[in-house]
């Protein structure tokens, strides 16, 4: 059994960002499909497990406790369970980014 949720079902929000969460089609991950403008990023934030952040477009910095470091097309940055860390796009153009949650919901809590 399968089940799918179909682009044209798909909700994103202002900044065409996609929230998914597994749970509510019976899987055990979530994600955000991140499209971001430049400047635009989350704001600082922990999760209860890692979160892994895979870059398909663009430039993003992300900082991880008191680290940064900076992302490329093909990039893979895993960041540990709750430690505070936060992405923006420092690119010239959009940032395409998924951004991997290892729960069916999303469990976050912003700083």
């Amino acid at each position: 059994m399968f089940n799918i949720l179909r682009a044209q079902d798909q909700q994103r929000g202002a900044n065409r960002t996609l929230r998914f969460e597994g749970q509510a089609l019976g899987g055990p991950i979530s994600f955000f499909m991140v499209d971001a403008e430049p400047g635009q990023g989350s704001m600082m934030h922990v999760h209860p497990y890692s979160e892994t952040w895979i870059v398909q477009k663009g430039e993003a910095e992300f900082t991880v406790g008191g680290e940064t470091t900076r992302g490329y097309p093909g990039d893979i940055i895993v960041a540990s369970p709750d430690v505070p860390h936060r992405f923006e796009n420092v690119g010239e153009s959009r940032l395409e980014l998924i951004c991997v949650h290892p729960n069916g919901r999303i469990l976050q809590q912003n700083l």
